[in-house]
């Protein structure tokens, strides 16, 4: 029944009270002292009370002891001549059970115009609320699991590189989507990084989003390239229940100088140029994981010390009323205006946000933002070209120690020539030549590589008593702070790492600027 049809019966007593006693939902009719006039036959339904019981008396029968100044605001807007359409509330029954209604209050006004009453209009809404409480507790239920999967993958410091984090839920729905994001100490200097997003939000897309980085970090753990980890990820994603993922893998080795990158489908990569000049990395976008049949590239970049890369998902730019090229230069300009100023990573990535998420209340995409600094260069690094023989292993003794007396590292030589004798021979007796070795030190560590070609990896095994050899890459993962393997172009990298000494606490500070000299 409509207020309308209602209010054009009221010079009808008889079609009146026919009408709101056949009504489904509560109508009363009270003075504006809040004194009871009117009770039809769905109000006793909903409060208990007869009308005998109810009419003459107040109002305030029915409203919870807590709630008592929220009926006389009401009858001061009704008698200002306002109307109240669909105000939520609570009221009591005869019984001392708590109802949620919905109530609708309008003015009955005189012949003269005056307001002499007014009419009331209750829905028990009991019901729909308590599914809604549940459906909340539901989605917090599922955004606390969410956010827990998200979490795992905080951008933590680790050695060579720094890192500032954001990671902001939907306001909408369930709120946490599919971003992740991932910072992986891959050893020997060199950095995984990882940003990706998964369609869809709430549960199931956080449940996807954590198998994909459990398995992205354990191939980047594994040594492969950034193009063979794409196309492994993509064979995995299609059996998943979210198969529309994008992702971009970098893999930064600041003693190279070098980095390479793929990406599947995802946004690009912002550098930021010691210089402060910032620019898109020039990489393949490349189809989403999950679609198949079209294999990834990978490029390969120069990295120089002091870069800062920036990695984001589409939350941070994306939205329904701009241009996505337009948010990217001002992406970009917010950045430049952070290295100009100094402030370091984490002041850059609050200005990022603070800038194109100014109303943090109506933001509908997850927002992932990642910044990564890779702040200096070893301090020195050499290499050596050595063929595939015997006579190549005290060859490569003697160009490590001498390599080791110039840096002053002489407390670290005997340990670092004893395990660079090993890894020399187990390429000189498994592997194809030519051979190359490669020894680099930092302020926190010595590293050495040795090169071959023969696509094999080394793997330590347990020796037999009777055995004469199988105990060198026990000797290496006894000695040696880290150590590993991975493919190249023609072939393999062996490398191990000491710590030269322990690492500078305050060299974990983010800083935008590149360190001096």
């Amino acid at each position: 029944m409509s207020v309308e049809k209602l209010r054009g019966a009221g010079s009808q007593p008889g079609f009146f009270r026919e009408l709101v006693e056949s009504s489904q939902d509560a109508i009363l009719m009270k003075t504006l002292d809040g004194e009871i006039t009117f009770w039809n036959a769905a109000a006793r339904r909903l409060y208990g009370y007869a009308p005998e019981e109810a009419v003459g008396s107040h109002v305030a029968m029915l409203v919870p002891q807590e709630l008592k100044d929220e009926e006389a605001c009401l009858l001061e807007q009704i008698a200002r001549g306002e109307r109240v359409d669909h105000y939520e509330t609570r009221r009591t029954a005869s019984c001392g059970r708590v109802l949620d209604v919905d109530v609708t209050l309008w003015p009955i006004r005189a012949r003269d115009g005056s307001i002499t009453a007014v009419c009331s209009l209750m829905r028990d809404i009991t019901d729909r609320k308590a599914a809604e409480a549940e459906l909340t507790e539901l989605h917090a239920q599922q955004r606390q699991i969410a956010l827990a999967l998200n979490l795992m993958g905080n951008a933590r410091q680790i050695p060579g590189a720094q890192a500032a984090s954001r990671y902001l839920p939907s306001t909408q729905g369930q709120g946490v989507g599919g971003d992740w994001f991932d910072l992986i100490d891959l050893g020997a200097g060199r950095v995984g990084v990882f940003v990706g997003d998964v369609m869809g939000r709430g549960l199931d897309a956080a449940v996807v989003m954590g198998q994909l980085r459990s398995a992205a970090r354990a191939l980047a753990l594994a040594g492969l390239p950034p193009c063979e980890v794409m196309q492994t990820l993509d064979a995995f994603t299609r059996d998943l229940p979210e198969p529309f993922v994008t992702c971009v893998y970098l893999e930064a080795d600041p003693a190279q100088g070098e980095m390479t990158v793929c990406s599947a489908g995802h946004l690009p990569v912002l550098l930021i140029e010691p210089d402060a000049n910032v620019r898109e990395l020039p990489v393949p976008t490349g189809i989403p994981l999950g679609v198949g049949g079209v294999p990834h590239q990978q490029v390969r970049l120069p990295l120089r010390a002091g870069t800062v890369l920036t990695l984001y998902t589409d939350g941070l730019v994306e939205t329904s009323s701009s241009d996505i090229d337009l948010r990217l230069k001002l992406v970009t300009s917010m950045l430049e205006d952070a290295v100009a100023s100094a402030g370091g990573l984490e002041s850059a990535a609050d200005r990022v946000l603070h800038t194109l998420l100014p109303d943090t209340n109506t933001y509908a995409d997850d927002v992932t933002l990642l910044l990564v600094s890779f702040p200096t260069a070893p301090l020195a690094t050499a290499d050596t070209g050595l063929e595939c023989e015997a006579v190549s292993i005290p060859a490569g003794r003697r160009f490590l120690g001498a390599k080791l007396q110039e840096w002053g590292l002489t407390a670290q030589a005997d340990t670092a020539l004893l395990l660079a004798s090993e890894l020399l021979t187990n390429a000189f007796r498994h592997a194809r030549g030519p051979l190359n070795l490669r020894v680099w030190h930092s302020v926190r560590e010595l590293g050495v590589e040795i090169t071959d070609h023969s696509t094999p990896r080394p793997r330590a095994r347990l020796a037999e008593s009777t055995e004469e050899d199988g105990r060198g890459l026990y000797l290496v993962e006894a000695l040696a702070d880290a150590w590993g393997t991975r493919p190249t172009t023609s072939g393999k990298t062996v490398w191990f790492t000491m710590l030269v000494a322990p690492a500078d606490k305050g060299a974990d500070r983010p800083a935008l600027a590149p360190a001096p000299g």
